[in-house]
């Protein structure tokens, strides 16, 4: 039977393209009015439906998400393709437990691929099912033997298993396989990498990232680019802002209140944020939200509506009416709650993301009465994790294809904190990796000090607060592992690739004592 349409493909293709523009410039809820529209019009059309699940996933209006998933499932004229879809739609826009579910049902349904059985299996690993990974995998294999994200997951959990010899000798054989595509490849040299470290041969170590590196390079221009354009902000905002404007900032309002109570999380990647974020998630006076573009896309964003991309940071920050800083406050909340899925009520908020470092200025203008928490490492260790970490390519993870580009952003980074800090009059608290490893329940207690947070002994016990809910970070799989002290002073088995650029880390080896 002819499906019901109401709408010609033109006019389709047209409220496409609107929804598209609207979405450009950030006019959201007109995205979605548009793609409600179109539904509407053709309500037979299961890929519309899953455009607008996916635009309120965005917006994190994740039960209008599954509202929408539900439906376009029910009416796809193949329902194993739509359950797909739905499930790394929701993967897109972070909700782990919405893709589970619905990559679950494909797993059973007639037709599944070997890619939803290894993706299931990646986000098991994420989160309190870790164990059933390797069984899904096997099964990606039953279905096709060659499959190559299939094999390169396999020798993964085998590392992680400690079985080293067995896993390096599967990702040589998949690396030797010309059906091997270029992104699995590229995540083979990194899985390759992370093996040989483990057995402690660093320089193959060294030269199977630098392979991986070289297969990612040629697609590094736009987002290098952009970093750029993001370092050269940063500077910028090191000239303009000055300690007499974020100290004037810092003063909370009577128009932004009643106070919030809510601490940043930041420093740089690879600096221990993820293992501090985990302890304090487990207080149960303590909310953490991990790694969001809340901050940004919804209480700074909004405010630089209107003026040219040129515009500095400063000049956006000053100009926000105290109304539009009530917007931006009650923005961050109420979306930070939809993400969560849950009410903050009088807990205290964890902003954790190493990102937000950049964003130091404009926490300070909108909530004046935030905390700081600044992660610190030795600044070898960083880079060299960094160095070594599989990201997806983006302006941030650009700059680790080198060394000399991996140094250079740190020192951007860190160099802009140290910068604000002696500016501000938040307080702020540096919390550095080694103690949190070394001496737990002390480092702890002089956090929650520092939060206003009484005692709990559940901090000492997050591994298996951790196991409860999916990890978003690349560290995942560190989190529910013991404390272990074997990656303080990692980068002296790689010293002499570090050394060219030991000069430019210098001032922050003796500014944090790591001489």
């Amino acid at each position: 039977m002819k499906r019901q349409r109401l709408i010609s493909k033109g006019s389709l293709s047209r409220l496409f393209q609107d929804a598209v523009e609207a979405w450009r410039r950030q006019d959201y809820q007109q995205t979605i009015a548009l793609l409600e529209r179109a539904s509407r019009l053709d309500p037979a059309n299961a890929i519309v439906l899953l455009d607008l699940g996916r635009a309120y996933g965005l917006r994190y209006e994740f039960e209008s998400a599954e509202r929408c998933f539900e439906k376009a499932i029910k009416i796809a004229p193949r329902k194993t393709d739509a359950l797909i879809e739905a499930g790394l739609r929701s993967q897109a826009f972070g909700n782990y437990q919405m893709a589970t579910h619905y990559l679950e049902q494909a797993s059973h349904e007639k037709g599944v691929t070997a890619d939803v059985f290894v993706t299931l299996a990646e986000l098991y690993e994420r989160g309190p099912r870790a164990n059933e990974s390797a069984a899904l995998v096997e099964r990606a294999l039953a279905l096709q033997p060659d499959h190559a994200s299939s094999l390169l997951a396999r020798a993964r959990l085998k590392r992680h298993a400690g079985s080293l010899e067995e896993a390096e000798n599967s990702t040589r054989e998949l690396l030797k396989k010309s059906s091997c595509d270029p992104q699995t490849r590229m995540r083979a040299w990194y899985e390759l990498g992370a093996n040989l470290d483990r057995q402690g041969r660093f320089d193959e170590a060294m030269n199977a990232f630098l392979e991986a590196k070289a297969v990612q390079r040629p697609a590094a221009a736009q987002p290098a680019a952009i970093l750029e354009g993001i370092q050269a902000r940063v500077r910028e905002e090191e000239q303009t802002i000055t300690a007499n404007v974020l100290q004037r900032w810092g003063k909370l309002n009577p128009e932004l209140s009643p106070a919030r109570r809510l601490a940043i999380l930041c420093g740089h990647p690879r600096s221990g944020t993820t293992l501090l974020e985990q302890v304090l998630d487990a207080h149960p006076d303590i909310v953490s939200a991990e790694e969001t573009h809340i901050l940004h896309d919804e209480a700074y964003l909004p405010l630089s509506r209107g003026f040219s991309e040129t515009a500095s940071v400063l000049q956006v920050l000053e100009a926000a009416a105290p109304s539009q800083l009530r917007q931006s406050r009650d923005n961050y909340f109420r979306f930070t709650e939809l993400f969560l899925g849950k009410s903050l009520g009088e807990k205290l908020l964890i902003d954790k993301n190493p990102a937000l470092n950049v964003l130091i200025p404009a926490v300070v203008r909108i909530f004046p009465e935030a905390k700081f928490l600044v992660a610190l490492r030795d600044p070898r260790d960083v880079c060299l994790s960094c160095f070594m970490q599989l990201l997806p390519l983006n302006p941030v993870s650009s700059a680790y294809l080198t060394l000399e580009g991996t140094v250079t952003q740190y020192a951007s980074v860190m160099g802009f904190w140290r910068t604000m800090l002696p500016r501000m009059r938040n307080p702020s608290l540096e919390v550095r990796y080694e103690e949190l490893v070394t001496d737990l329940p002390s480092a702890a207690r002089r956090v929650l000090d520092f939060l206003g947070v009484s005692w709990d002994p559940a901090v000492l016990q997050y591994r298996e607060h951790a196991r409860t809910k999916p990890v978003r970070s690349p560290s995942y799989a560190d989190v529910a592992k013991p404390l272990f002290k074997s990656a303080i002073g990692r980068w002296r088995n790689y010293q002499k690739f570090l050394e060219p650029f030991q000069e430019k880390l210098a001032p922050f080896i003796k500014a944090y004592g790591y001489e």
